[in-house]
């Protein structure tokens, strides 16, 4: 059934992070500065990327789509969620929160597979270094991309084709500061058990066979990394550092939430946030400083656009 026509709800009301005036100020404070942070580190990195000639290699482009599903997940729903810290009645319309769910899915899918994509870059280039070039040309490169996306588009319509026409005729508080896929699904007018399931399930298989390849991946290049004793080797494993610690960050809110997607506790909205706002951050922070050709190509950049300005 349609919601056109069975449902009663136009918009849902957000109840935000907290009550407190105070607080919320804080946390406006706070989010404001990792929104601006997130976003232009992350513009930096694709700046960066794209002007140095010495990071034109698989990684650094697949390093620069990361960045910008990273700015794109900054803004699916923390511009709104700052502006709402000064309104007591915050709400988002049907539409509104339909879309913010396809955004939501579409970038955590499409990270997801990204993530994959840069570990078997990372496997090729240390346990096959021979035949990378040849293997890891910009064709594969941008074949990962678009898989990527397409995963995570499609990851996220099976979700909402099923989610859009649920009938909600009653309660529309979603406890939290955007509309989340569980939250609101427990708001329709029917049993939800099955969806319920359906979402655990389609959410659950992707995470988790994406997480299982990482582990496999990331063994087998450390095993790899540790027989060897070469500075290049060092490097490698400086680098591999800063890949795992992302995965690690970004997977474990993600299977938190899919181990108890129905089960909320108050600590749930703090790891929404650290989900949502924070980890787009990880990607600037971690491989700026972690990454010595990164940070060489950003001193580069900073002379290059001193000496301009003098000029």
């Amino acid at each position: 059934m349609a919601h056109t026509n069975e449902s009663m709800v136009s918009e849902f009301i957000l109840l935000g992070l907290s009550n407190s005036w105070e607080l919320q100020l804080f946390f406006f404070a706070i989010f404001s500065i990792v929104y601006v942070t997130s976003v232009l580190g992350n513009v930096i990195i694709i700046v960066i990327i794209s002007s140095d000639s010495h990071l034109n290699s698989p990684m650094y482009f697949l390093l620069s789509n990361l960045s910008f599903i990273d700015i794109c997940q900054s803004n699916f729903a923390t511009p709104k969620m700052l502006v709402d810290f000064f309104f007591e009645h915050k709400t988002i319309s049907f539409e509104g929160c339909m879309a913010q769910i396809f955004l939501l899915h579409s970038f955590v899918g499409s990270e997801m597979m990204l993530l994959v994509a840069m570990a078997y870059d990372r496997f090729i280039a240390i346990c096959k270094p021979l035949h990378y070039s040849t293997i890891m040309n910009r064709k594969l490169c941008i074949i990962f991309v678009c898989i990527s996306w397409a995963v995570g588009i499609l990851h996220s319509v099976s979700h909402l084709a099923f989610t859009v026409d649920l009938p909600f005729c009653g309660p529309n508080e979603v406890d939290s500061f955007f509309c989340d896929l569980p939250l609101v699904i427990e708001l329709a007018c029917v049993d939800t058990y099955e969806m319920e399931i359906m979402t655990l399930t389609n959410s659950g298989l992707i995470s988790l066979s994406c997480f299982l390849a990482l582990i496999i991946s990331y063994t087998i290049i450390l095993i790899t990394v540790q027989r060897r004793s070469s500075s290049g080797s060092s490097k490698a494993l400086s680098t591999l550092t800063a890949h795992i610690t992302v995965v690690i960050l970004f997977f474990g809110p993600c299977i938190y939430f899919y181990i108890w997607p129905f089960s909320r506790l108050s600590v749930d909205k703090f790891i929404s946030v650290f989900y949502t706002v924070c980890t787009p951050l990880l990607n600037p922070i971690i491989y700026s400083l972690r990454n010595e050709d990164v940070k060489s190509a950003m001193w580069k950049l900073r002379r290059h656009y001193v000496n301009s300005w003098k000029n």
